[in-house]
C-alpha cells in the first residue's frame, strides 16, 4: 500500500512512534548467530492454497480507474493470517449464498491475529471450498465485503514508524524475532518501508527463511502479488534488511517492523 505520510502529524507522534519502533524487539548487541544453516518453514501454510487469489492493487499504476481494490494490503495480510489461524474449509459441505459467505468472513476477520491458532474442531467452517485460494477466487465479492474497510489501517498509530530511523540493533532483533516465530510454526506480518522514498510503505507476511551468504532470506507473501512469493534479505554484516524481490519495488535497503502481534503492535 502506497500512501503519503502527513509530515506534521508524524512530527507530533514521533516520540510515541519511536517507542513503538523498539517495543518487543530489544537490541541484540550483535547477539547470537541467526541460525543461517537451518531452513525454517511455517508448516501449516501453503502459498498456493492459503492466500487470496486477488491482489491489492497499486493505485498509482491504475490512475482514474473507478472501484479499484487498492490500499487494502494491511487488510489482506491480516486477513490471510486470520484464515490460517481460525478457519477451516470443507468442500464436502453445501455452498452458502453470498450473504452467508460474507457473514463467515466477517466472523474470521473479527478475531485478533495475535491469538494462538484454534484447534481444527473449534474453527469457523467455510463450506463448499477446499482452501482460501479457491474460495477467494470464486467468491471474491463476498470475501472483500466480509474483510471490511481499510480506514483503520490508514490511521493505525504504529504506521508512523515509517518516518523514523532505526538502529542496526533494532533490525537485527527483528530478524531474530522472525526466525523465532518461524521456528514456532507461526507466520510473521511485517511493515516494510524505504521511506522517504515514496515507493514502499507496505506489509508482507514471512513464511520461510533460508541461508543466503552473509545473511538470511525471508520468503514472503505479498498482498500485491498473488502469483509468486517475494524475498527480503537480512544482511547480518550490515545489520539491515534489503528488498531483494518485492513486487513493484526496486532492490535496495528497507526497514522492517513486526505488525499485529500484540494488542499494541
Amino acid at each position: 500500500m502506497n500512501f503519503i505520510v502527513n509530515s506534521r502529524l508524524a512530527a507530533l507522534l514521533s516520540v510515541v512512534a519511536m517507542t513503538a519502533a523498539c517495543a518487543g524487539t530489544p537490541p541484540s548487541g550483535g547477539g547470537p548467530p541467526l541460525g543461517l544453516d537451518q531452513r525454517l518453514v511455517a508448516p501449516a501454510f501453503s502459498f498456493t492454497a492459503d492466500t487470496f487469489a486477488f491482489p491489492n492493487m497499486i493505485r498509482s499504476r491504475h490512475p482514474d480507474e473507478p472501484g479499484l481494490y487498492a490500499n487494502y494490503c494491511f487488510v489482506l495480510a491480516r486477513g490471510m493470517r486470520q484464515f490460517v489461524q481460525f478457519a477451516r474449509f470443507d468442500p464436502a459441505l453445501p455452498k452458502l449464498d453470498q450473504a452467508g459467505y460474507v457473514e463467515r468472513v466477517k466472523q474470521v476477520a473479527a478475531l485478533t491475529p495475535w491469538q494462538p491458532a484454534w484447534p481444527p474442531d473449534d474453527r469457523i467452517v467455510i463450506p463448499g471450498y477446499a482452501n482460501l485460494r479457491e474460495f477467494s477466487r470464486e467468491e471474491e465479492a463476498a470475501v472483500k465485503e466480509g474483510l471490511g474497510g481499510r480506514f483503520l489501517t490508514f490511521v493505525h498509530w504504529t504506521n508512523w514508524r515509517v518516518v523514523l530511523p532505526v538502529t542496526g540493533d533494532h533490525q537485527e532483533a527483528v530478524a531474530h524475532e522472525i526466525l523465532k516465530e518461524l521456528r514456532a510454526g507461526r507466520l510473521v506480518q511485517l511493515l516494510v518501508t524505504n521511506w522517504p522514498k515514496p515507493e514502499l510503505n507496505h506489509t508482507v507476511v514471512a513464511f520461510e527463511s533460508r541461508s543466503s551468504g552473509s545473511g538470511v532470506e525471508f520468503v514472503v507473501w505479498d498482498p500485491n502479488n498473488p502469483a509468486e512469493p517475494g524475498i527480503m534479505t537480512f544482511d547480518q554484516s550490515a545489520r539491515s534488511f534489503w528488498a531483494t524481490r518485492l513486487y513493484d519495488t526496486e532492490p535496495g535497503p528497507i526497514r522492517a517492523f513486526r505488525m499485529y502481534y500484540s494488542r499494541l503492535l
